[in-house]
């Protein structure tokens, strides 16, 4: 069922004019008597509270960090201290209309942000359920110590408390952080209050806020999401890559009805004008607004506008528009929300970039004092409230600053605590999943019915079948992707090319006929927003499928997959889950730009987990429990065995559903003399190789298949060189840093008695991949292995 939509020339080359929509900048600032009648005097007068609880908050952090004390609290803080002193109008008119449901997500000078939701979120739970709330956290152990130590307070008081005590103890990395300790400054977050990652990375919030907006849509859950980046974010690449992909145009025009509209997200950035040195406007970035850049997305211009973010009733204002154009379906917005941090860009920072008469310029605007005159002029408040207000909040944040530093009452974090978060290790049961959302049932998909005339097993009376008559790898894949697909409506599928064409080497050919659009669609060319959208949609409680057409794209994501898809779990403490699989072609005739096979890159980075089956058999298995597993899976094919037949599985690939371990290797060929351990592509040479070596040499080889390479069960791999004293270890990876080293190390370490020789490698020169016609001098083959054996492990010439 491909698109209907038509590229006509007739319409394409008819002389035109494209206008772009006007942006406003600066809109006049409510009244706050106004405002009041709208929402309440207290809320009015709630929020001068609040930007005081933010500065407080952030000057204590910077008294610890540079001077050693805040008040009569003395502690030397080691960590990061980016600070936003001058932005908190900015962050407390943003989150006043937002309710729990409403997400955020920030940048690492994001405690602002942080603070401000979660008193917002307070603010929209009556005291039973916050209460709940706080006593179920960590089975309640903050409330508990909030409660020995600082006595009997009323239920929104204790709120604070907790909110400041839990922050404040992940930053000085304290197992009562929030996260356990294990995100600290700049990666805090909590989810009951709608406050999901701040990120240590510029601009890496907008692909995945863009992500969690996608799971709010195919869901239909409530809420929006909000994407905090700075003004130097506008330079990166996967922000722009964030905006076009929140805004496509099949969101409107191919997506089914109930779920069509632009993607729920505000890309709102705090731009106050710098980098960390560099200024934005006249020197780094082209615009001389930042709302500007809104206008390259689309007709719309994402709705942007510039607002002042120094009168958060003005701030207020605008989230309030941006929202009402959400919730009819029009997002994405832009808000370029001008405000200035007066701190440096972190303690260290002297600000030699910068006047200080600039400085002291923007002072005299301080948001603070301003909004405090405004409300004192309108008679909501007078002279002595203010303080009042004030010392109330210095009190809250000393109270939590005293609790939080002291490692009596505030364990600091364990080191082997990190160890037991990496992976969640659980997977699900598809039986209680929700059915799968299809537009038409498996069985009618042509895909399905070619297979159903396929034989299961590539061998029929000891022959070798053709491809055309046998179920292939790619089939296998199909299989199990397409059972998960129609019972677990939480999976969506997208990447480059992946509907009507069916992915590049025909693995998704026949979904497009029973999935809806929602589900399985053509993502942008933009691998840093396929990686980093999954991983928003999976923290909101999605599962994602996405694929990058080659491991050499690996690059173009690289920041997505090993920052964001690998430490989430492991920055939030264990409490997320990442369930997405990637899936990663290798190729082997396309040059030195798309035949890389660079599965040591993933090996290498803790928290993802990595396969690369070979055969058919272990591709169906193997998708099946990466697709039913918690923790994100790096999924490597390569494309020399799409069409790859079973022939090594007695009875072939079953038709029925199933699930091969992810982590253990498998013996395929027993022997003797000697072990070849392959990984991927290589199997099939390896196979050969043991048979030159049987049938010229007199060498019994056992090829073991390593299938997983993280995680890796050693014990059948040991046991077979205790048996054979020798192992070679091969694959298509350039020998250099390849994971065939570490495998090589350690198992020399695991049998060193039992060897009769080092363990050897037979990879690829230390070279770029070579045009195709020289593919054979370069990959291994199943001569140079036998070579290698014969001259490295046996000694013969």
């Amino acid at each position: 069922m491909p698109k209907s939509t038509v590229v006509h020339p007739d319409e394409i080359r008819r002389p035109d004019r494209l206008d772009f929509r006007p942006i406003p900048v600066n809109r006049p600032a409510p009244d706050p008597g106004v405002v009041a009648g709208e929402i309440g005097a207290d809320a009015v007068v709630r929020l001068l509270r609040d930007m005081h609880l933010i500065r407080h908050f952030e000057n204590a952090l910077d008294g610890v960090k540079r001077f050693g004390r805040f008040g009569d609290v003395e502690y030397w803080y080691k960590g990061p201290a980016h600070l936003a002193i001058g932005q908190e109008a900015a962050a407390v008119g943003q989150a006043l209309s937002l309710s729990p449901s409403d997400h955020v997500f920030g940048s690492h000078r994001s405690h602002g942000e942080f603070i401000a939701k979660g008193l917002a979120a307070m603010e929209k739970m009556d005291d039973a359920s916050l209460d709940s709330m706080m006593r179920g956290h960590a089975d309640g152990r903050l409330t508990t110590l909030l409660e020995h130590n600082l006595g009997s307070v009323d239920t929104r008081t204790r709120g604070v408390q907790f909110l400041l005590y839990g922050l404040l103890a992940e930053i000085f990395g304290r197992s009562n952080g929030f996260n356990r300790g294990m995100g600290g400054s700049m990666h805090a977050f909590f989810p009951p209050f709608g406050i999901y990652p701040n990120n240590a990375i510029v601009g890496a919030s907008a692909p995945i806020a863009a992500g969690a907006a996608l799971y709010k849509r195919v869901q239909q859950e409530p809420g929006l999401v909000v994407a905090n980046i700075g003004d130097a974010a506008a330079g990166c690449g996967p922000v722009w890559e964030a905006m076009n992909f929140s805004a496509m145009g099949q969101l409107h025009s191919l997506w089914p009805e109930d779920v069509a509209g632009g993607l729920p997200v505000v890309f709102f950035f705090m731009n106050n004008f710098y980098g960390m040195g560099g200024q934005t406007i006249g020197e780094t970035m082209a615009f001389d607004r930042l709302a500007r850049i809104g206008a390259g997305v689309n007709s719309d211009g994402l709705h942007s506008e510039t607002i002042d973010g120094n009168n958060p009733l003005a701030v207020h204002r605008s989230m309030e528009r941006a929202t009402a154009i959400i919730r009819e379906g029009r997002g994405p917005v832009l808000i370029d929300c001008q405000t200035y941090r007066q701190s440096g860009h972190s303690p260290s920072d002297a600000s030699s970039y910068r006047s200080r008469e600039e400085l002291e310029l923007w002072k005299s605007v301080d948001p603070i004092s301003e909004y405090g005159r405004l409300l004192v002029d309108h008679g909501l408040i007078d002279g002595d409230d203010e303080q009042r207000l004030s010392g109330w909040a210095r009190d809250r944040v000393v109270e939590a600053l005293r609790l939080a530093h002291d490692p009596a009452l505030t364990p600091p974090l364990r080191m082997e605590e990190f160890e037991g978060v990496v992976w969640a290790d659980t997977s699900i049961d598809l039986a209680l999943a929700p059915p799968g959302r299809v537009i038409a049932p498996l069985e009618e998909s042509p895909r399905v019915q070619q297979i159903a005339d396929r034989a299961r097993s590539g061998l029929e009376g000891g022959e070798v079948l053709p491809p055309s008559r046998a179920v292939q790898f790619r089939d296998a894949l199909f299989e199990a992707i397409a059972h998960h697909a129609v019972h677990d409506d939480r999976l969506i599928i997208y990447g480059e090319e992946n509907r009507d064409w069916g992915g590049a080497f025909g693995v998704y050919r026949g979904l497009t006929e029973i999935l809806p659009y929602h589900r399985l669609f053509n993502a942008p060319i933009s691998e840093a927003t396929i990686v980093s959208s999954a991983v928003g949609y999976a923290l909101e409680g999605g599962r994602a499928l996405v694929e990058l057409m080659y491991a050499d794209f690996m690059g173009r994501a690289g920041d997505e997959i090993f920052n964001q898809l690998a430490k989430w779990r492991s920055m939030s403490g264990g409490t997320v889950e990442l369930p997405v699989v990637l899936r990663i072609s290798v190729g082997n005739t396309y040059g030195a730009q798309h035949s890389q096979e660079w599965t040591a890159l993933a090996s290498h980075i803790p928290g993802l987990k990595v396969v690369f089956p070979a055969t058919p058999y272990d591709a169906k298995g193997l998708m099946a429990s990466a697709l039913s597993g918690n923790d994100p899976v790096v999924f490597f094919e390569s494309q020399a065995l799409y069409g790859q037949t079973e022939i090594y599985q007695e009875n072939g690939v079953p038709e029925h559903y199933y699930r091969v371990p992810i982590g253990v290797p498998k013996i395929v060929r027993i022997g003797r003399d000697v072990t070849i351990l392959s990984v991927g592509g290589t199997l099939y040479r390896a196979m050969n190789a043991a048979e030159i070596l049987a049938g010229d040499h007199g060498i019994e080889a056992e090829v073991i298949d390593a299938r997983s390479l993280v995680p890796f069960e050693y014990e059948l791999l040991v046991k077979s060189v205790e048996k054979t004293g020798r192992l070679l270890c091969t694959s298509d990876a350039v020998e250099r840093g390849s994971i065939l080293a570490t495998l090589a190390a350690n198992v020399q370490m695991e049998a060193f008695e039992s060897l009769l020789a080092p363990v050897v490698i037979a990879g690829t020169p230390n070279t770029i991949v070579p045009p195709a016609e020289m593919v054979g001098q370069f990959f291994p083959s199943p001569e140079r292995m036998v070579d290698v054996i014969l001259r490295q492990l046996f000694g013969r010439s």
